[in-house]
């Protein structure tokens, strides 16, 4: 049976496929209340040139498709990154459990301040400033580290392309 750390070190190699794509570092996990993965999905903005063609939301709309209330409510979201604020709205509006994420907002707002570029689009607030009571977890210290080379890797790829 996958443990909570197999379920984030294939976030991890989610987000490193989405960096080898070209799309931004994100890879999210749906787990079943029995520990067993459902779906998983990477970030898709860039090669679908799509901006809500990230993750969490696309594993929100499979949940609400493929499992009933008490099935949504049972599961565990992994991923990467703290939801943004689509994502969090998703995953409360379907009724998800919990969120385990690797590295938070504020972190990555941080992240990209060091390559001097703009602050997003859109507030990056907190889970449950958006989703009040679903149960979050999150950074994780060791991992958050890991995330942080990759969008590293990222960002300094985008800004060569600039």
């Amino acid at each position: 049976m996958a443990t909570e750390t197999d379920h984030l070190e294939r976030c991890i190699e989610l987000a490193a496929e989405a960096v080898a794509a070209g799309d931004e570092p994100f890879g999210s996990v749906l787990v079943g209340g029995d520990g067993q993965a459902l779906a998983e999905d990477r970030n898709r903005v860039v090669t679908r040139a799509d901006p809500t063609a990230h993750p969490e939301l696309a594993l929100a709309r499979w949940a609400a498709i493929h499992l009933s209330p008490a099935e949504r409510a049972a599961a565990t979201v992994y991923t990467s990154g703290e939801h943004c604020p689509m994502c969090s709205a998703a995953h409360g509006l379907v009724g998800l459990g919990p969120i385990v994420y690797i590295h938070s907002s504020a972190q990555l707002v941080e992240w990209r301040r060091a390559f001097d570029l703009p602050q997003p689009r859109v507030n990056p607030l907190p889970i449950q400033e958006v989703a009040p009571g679903v149960p979050v977890e999150g950074p994780m210290a060791g991992l958050d580290d890991r995330m942080h080379l990759l969008h590293a890797k990222y960002l300094r790829a985008l800004l060569d392309e600039a």
